[in-house]
């Protein structure tokens, strides 16, 4: 997986955190995902397909949910409802926006990003490397899982 293709979204995660909703947050050392089950139970999935396909996953426990919502809000949160939902799918929103211009292949629709609420798995594409970033934020952590992988037609341009 190249990293030209993670770093849209780590930037544009940094971005809308500091800047939209003025959570600071300090990336971990990435690792590699074992499974297909994210870390907590609140997971927003950002889908790519074209030249590049896959997903990133930001997956954050309830704590962090409404520290992020409360923050974009200005009402302190207190509970996982629809809104509380509504504005995670939000945020990712922002953070798939923002990567989208500054995302390399051109030939790739990133889509409006799905929040999945409790234990679940996430249709990682097969045999693809997942690389699990763990975040930090003044109430707890967070982790992005990136799995990426090019297409036939993207591999046979370089």
């Amino acid at each position: 997986m190249d990293v030209k293709y993670i770093n849209p979204f780590i930037s544009s995660i940094q971005n809308v955190f500091d800047t939209m909703i003025n959570v600071p947050f300090i990336l971990g050392k990435p690792n590699l995902k074992q499974d297909n089950m994210p870390l907590f139970d609140i997971s927003s999935i950002i889908g790519l397909t074209g030249d590049v396909s896959g997903c990133v996953v930001l997956s954050l426990p309830e704590v962090i949910a409404f520290e992020l919502v409360s923050a974009l809000t200005g009402d302190e949160v207190k509970e996982l409802d629809r809104d509380c939902i509504d504005a995670i799918g939000e945020i990712s929103n922002m953070i798939a926006g923002n990567a989208k211009k500054d995302f390399p292949a051109h030939n790739t629709s990133i889509s409006v990003p799905s929040v999945v609420v409790g234990k679940h798995k996430v249709n990682y594409p097969s045999g693809v490397p997942i690389i699990s970033i763990p975040c930090g934020t003044s109430l707890g952590r967070l982790v992005i899982d990136v799995a990426l992988k090019e297409n036939a037609v993207v591999a046979s341009r370089k």
